[in-house]
């Protein structure tokens, strides 16, 4: 294939994978997708990303863009025809420059979540992005999603972190659009289209990211709640006392931290087993002193109130990570438990304890034996509500006979409460055909009216989203 071995000679012949060398590729996170690829190309710069899109868009050979392939829902693995061409971006990884004074980094998209936060570090700075896969995940994937994490409440997602892109676009021209600007009204703001697009109109090479001060301390608590309502009064409650500086409010159902208990017994959880654990996390730009006196203070009124009926504050960073990777483990423990049922949720805030009690319900009526693992980001409304087969049932088999009712309960439920049925995961290939379903005709008409201007010959990641 001679439009190969162009590719080749742009990106060089070992950037250029096939038979083998791809089943790394081919294989999503949740191991649910398994596609075929007609080769990965692994290029270096955005120029070579350029010229691989345009020589793709000479044979009309369809591309899938990948970053750390940590996805959840399917849309950065190819699919079984063999004949689409999968684009790493792993090659990457420069940070391009750090701006201290406008509080800006630009970095290639290629570039680990975990190194871009450990570069803003070392210059005192701050980027608040933060999620289980940092290690792993990319900029230009966390930005194609629009990742959210544990620290929305503050800083929100990754979209509200991004001030400027770069992108090849569909032809194989290059859209320079790293500006460090935060007022910039010259028209549409083009990094809204390609943020959250899971590359379906492009493929994203660079990006300029807001950074913060570092804070000067930080306090992590957990505390013990005996209900939703009350989890969602003690968020009113930080809120009011702590403003801004309240970056995170976790909450784990009391089963969801059994399982990290049955499967990692090695961590610790400093609360004993209850209905409800809140993890809550503030950042102070005074002293260490000053944080933990406002989160005691904070977590009397709570006892007083009767909101909590436990609570532990985290007396050095140690033990605030340790706190965190409880948190942290629980999708972990899930998947060693077995296959789930995954909902990734977004609801008003003061509609949550209505739906997990109404919707519980109907699940245990529907499906008797189901066990609920529910956690996630209360704090900006983001629930994980998840489906684990009953305990002595096949899990593989329960998924295929009972995923589509189980869904159709659940995201009946989540608009009959005004939410959203994908919150940070995204569409990809596994939540297409409910986003047909349930999204609005106008939205679905002018989202196709946008790609089919933008990637004409459906080349950009097919088959995912629309």
């Amino acid at each position: 294939m001679n439009w190969l071995d162009d590719i080749r000679a742009v990106v060089g012949a070992a950037n250029v994978l096939e038979g083998d060398a791809l089943a790394a590729y081919e294989l999503d996170w949740r191991k649910r997708y398994h596609g075929r690829a007609l080769a990965v190309v692994r290029p270096a710069s955005t120029p070579e990303v350029a010229a691989v899109v345009r020589a793709c868009a000479a044979q009309r050979v369809a591309i899938v863009t990948q970053g750390g392939n940590t996805g959840l829902v399917g849309a950065s693995v190819p699919d079984a025809s063999g004949t689409q061409l999968l684009l790493s971006l792993t090659r990457m990884n420069r940070v391009r420059g750090i701006d201290a004074a406008n509080l800006t980094m630009t970095v290639d998209a290629g570039c680990i979540l975990q190194q871009v936060q450990e570069a803003a570090a070392a210059q005192g700075l701050l980027f608040p992005l933060s999620l289980a896969a940092e290690g792993s995940c990319t900029i230009g994937g966390n930005l194609a999603t629009n990742a959210g994490g544990t620290q929305v409440l503050r800083y929100g997602n990754a979209r509200e972190l991004c001030l400027g892109l770069e992108v090849v676009n569909a032809s194989g021209e290059v859209w320079n659009g790293l500006t460090g600007l935060r007022k910039d009204n010259t028209g549409y703001d083009l990094r809204h289209l390609f943020v959250g697009s899971e590359g379906t109109l492009g493929v994203i090479t660079g990006a300029t990211l807001k950074l913060y001060p570092q804070p000067a301390a930080s306090g992590t608590a957990l505390a013990a709640l005996g209900s939703l309502d009350d989890a969602v009064a003690l968020l009113q409650l930080a809120q009011s006392r702590l403003g801004a500086s309240l970056t995170g409010f976790e909450v784990m159902g009391g089963y969801a931290l059994d399982l990290v208990r049955q499967h990692f017994p090695q961590l610790a959880q400093p609360l004993p087993p209850g209905a409800w654990t809140v993890l809550l996390e503030q950042s102070d730009s005074e002293s260490a002193a000053h944080a933990h006196a406002l989160f005691e203070a904070l977590l009397e009124t709570a006892l007083e109130r009767g909101l909590i009926t436990d609570a532990a504050v985290a007396a050095s960073l140690e033990q605030a990570k340790a706190m965190w990777h409880l948190r942290e483990s629980i999708p972990m423990a899930q998947s060693v438990e077995g296959p789930n049922i995954k909902h990734d949720i977004a609801l008003p805030i003061s509609a949550i304890s209505a739906f997990v009690a109404s919707t519980d319900a109907a699940l245990l009526r529907s499906f008797p034996g189901v066990r609920l693992v529910n956690f996630g980001h209360l704090g900006d409304g983001n629930l994980h509500y998840n489906v684990q087969a009953p305990i002595d049932a096949d899990a593989n088999a329960y998924l295929r006979e009972f995923e589509h009712a189980v869904n159709t309960l659940v995201f009946d439920a989540v608009g009959r409460f005004g939410g959203s049925f994908s919150a940070e995961h995204g569409i990809g290939a596994l939540k297409r055909d409910e986003l047909a379903q349930r999204k609005s005709p106008v939205a679905l008409h002018m989202m196709r009216a946008i790609k089919q201007a933008l990637d004409p010959h459906n080349l950009m990641n097919p088959g995912r989203m629309l």
